[in-house]
């Protein structure tokens, strides 16, 4: 389904929501007892007075943030100043209020834990932009890197990410007014689109984190034949074969990853591999497993610039290494991993 314009988005969709929200905040336990009459007739831990806390929470949480992003947008002479340093870093400090509010209720109505390894963006390199480069495995894994980014290392995340996200009014108003690009299936290899991620990747700061998600979407067994096909096709072989080794990620697309680093010489560059949510693309996946009582673990590897090949096939031939050495780790985690730190815990400064 195609994305409705702007206006649609703004005077339509987004006070439907705040509208909807008020009214299921207001008979919210009305919805809870009907809930729960009807939990002992579905399989599972109440399964469906879960799914309709969650659902009545989300859309709270939705409504909440439109209101205090229309704030905004008053208190900066009616959208004139929204884009200044000031205005921009109240946007950043009110993604990070919400999303450490969304994962309170997921740890809570979900028993979700999430454990990080490896080196921290942070004390990697202290001042320097990054460039980070994560697998695809759902919306879940992707808010939680996000969050991370966020809530545990400062960062001010500049993301590409998919339009069918700007469904969500909330996450379309306040990353369209963020440094972030919106792209669209099937426009991922133009050059167009890697002269928006190079304009994007331009200028990063000392607590910038571009963010890319190579593969374009998440992995699936008949995604990742399609893909190997389309490498076969165009003739490159080699990809292919190496993309053939892969048992849980899609074959990067390396042309977003190569413009970022033109763009930005001076940022290191951080690999983000993560497992726990990955098989859960779907609604009926989240009702199948709730509650899901899941370990969401973050693996982090940091590359400073110098260690960045120079050449093109070079590093073209570097991203597959990674993804390689990547679903190796997925493959090695146990149900049980044992984290190296926490969130709640003091960081590595090393790998």
């Amino acid at each position: 389904m195609s994305l409705p314009p702007i206006w649609v988005r703004r005077l339509v969709i987004a006070p439907t929501v705040v509208v909807l929200a008020f009214v299921l905040l207001t008979t919210l336990p009305i919805w809870l007892l009907l809930a729960l009459a009807v939990s002992p007739l579905v399989p599972g831990r109440l399964r469906v007075p879960r799914v309709v806390f969650l659902l009545i929470a989300y859309l709270i949480w939705d409504a909440v943030a439109l209101v205090l992003l229309a704030g905004l947008w008053v208190a900066a002479g009616f959208g004139r100043w929204i884009r200044s340093p000031g205005f921009q870093r109240a946007h950043y400090v009110l993604t990070g209020r919400f999303l450490s509010v969304l994962f309170w209720f997921a740890r809570w109505s979900l028993h979700l834990e999430i454990d990080v390894v490896g080196t921290d963006p942070d004390t990697a390199q202290p001042g320097r932009p990054e460039i980070v480069v994560s697998r695809h495995a759902g919306p879940g894994d992707s808010f939680t890197l996000i969050h991370a980014l966020v809530n545990w290392f400062a960062r001010e995340p500049r993301i590409v990410l998919k339009a069918a996200l700007q469904w969500d009014p909330a996450v379309d108003v306040l990353l369209n007014r963020l440094p972030n690009r919106f792209i669209s299936p099937g426009r991922t290899r133009t050059a167009t689109l890697e002269d928006q991620i190079g304009e994007l990747a331009t200028g990063l700061d000392h607590n910038d984190a571009f963010v890319i998600f190579p593969e374009g979407g998440n992995f699936t067994p008949r995604r990742r034949t399609s893909a190997i096909a389309r490498l076969r096709a165009r003739g490159l072989h080699d990809m292919a074969t190496r993309a053939e080794g892969l048992r849980n990620l899609l074959p990067p697309k390396p042309g977003g990853l190569l413009a970022a680093i033109e763009a930005s010489p001076d940022a290191g560059v951080i690999f983000v591999a993560h497992t726990g949510l990955d098989r859960m693309m779907t609604v009926s996946d989240v009702w199948r497993e709730l509650p899901m009582d899941k370990r969401l673990v973050m693996r982090f590897w940091s590359v400073p610039p110098e260690e960045v090949p120079a050449g093109e096939q070079e590093r073209i031939d570097w991203l597959y290494d990674w993804w390689a050495r990547i679903d190796a780790w997925i493959d090695e985690q146990s149900p049980e991993p044992r984290p190296l730190w926490t969130p709640r815990s003091k960081p590595p400064t090393t790998p």
